[in-house]
This record gives structure tokens, sequence and C-alpha cells, in this order.
């Protein structure tokens, strides 16, 4: 995108990330887990606090992501293993999806977010209590 672009550079960024991904829908998220995807919540403790924990997800917290996920850093986490599917989820889908591109960088071709994030899976389980 040119400079002359009237959006926001984090808008276009954004778009630039979300263009490299196949988001993952809530409804979607379990087949993803049975599947073997590795589930990363970046979400901070104060949102997990208030609006619960995502299950069967790895908590990383977003400013060690990179290096806990990076398959060749000595701090990695074992299950950061290349050419595992990774979905990470924050609270709307907005890090997500930049933190989601910057892992495919880092060797996680695979690397995608959830559309809407947490808040989604939320709006998901609401409808399937009416």
């Amino acid at each position: 995108m040119s400079d002359a672009d009237p959006a926001p550079a984090i808008d276009r960024l954004l778009a630039e990330a979300r263009a490299c991904l196949e988001r993952v829908a809530a409804e979607d998220l379990e087949r993803e887990q049975a599947a073997g995807a590795l589930v990363v919540d970046i979400r901070p403790v104060e949102q997990r606090s208030r609006d619960g924990e995502l299950a069967g997800a790895l908590v990383v917290p977003r400013n060690v992501l990179e290096w806990r996920l990076d398959p060749t850093s000595p701090h990695r986490l074992p299950e950061a293993t290349s050419g595992r599917r990774v979905v990470v989820v924050c609270d709307e889908g907005y890090a997500s999806s930049l933190a989601a591109a910057t892992l495919q960088q880092l060797g996680h071709p695979d690397a995608t977010d959830l559309a809407g994030g947490f808040q989604a899976m939320l709006e998901l389980h609401n409808r399937a209590g009416d």
C-alpha cells in the first residue's frame, strides 16, 4: 500500500497480516484442536480472569510469544514444533492476527488466529445456550 493511503498505518499492517492467514471461525476451533493444532491464548491475566479460560489452550504472554514459539529459539516451549498448526487467540482478534503473521515468519507457515478472538467464543457459547 502506498503512503498516500489515508488508512492508519496499523490498519494497513493488520490487512497485510490477515492476507496471509486462513483465520479460524469460533465454531471451528474445537475441530482444529482435535486435529492437533496448538491453540495459544495470548490474553492478559485480567481478561482471562474476567471472561474465563480457553479449554485446551496454552497460555503464553504476548510479550514473550515469539521467543516461546520460535522453533529455533533456545527459549521455545516443547509444544512449539515446526510444522504444527498454531492458532493464536486474543480478546477480539486483532493482536492475534499480527502475532500469527509473525509466527509464520519464524517457522510456523500454518500459523493463524481466531477470528473475533475469545469474544467470538463467548458469543458462540451464549447463542448455544439460547
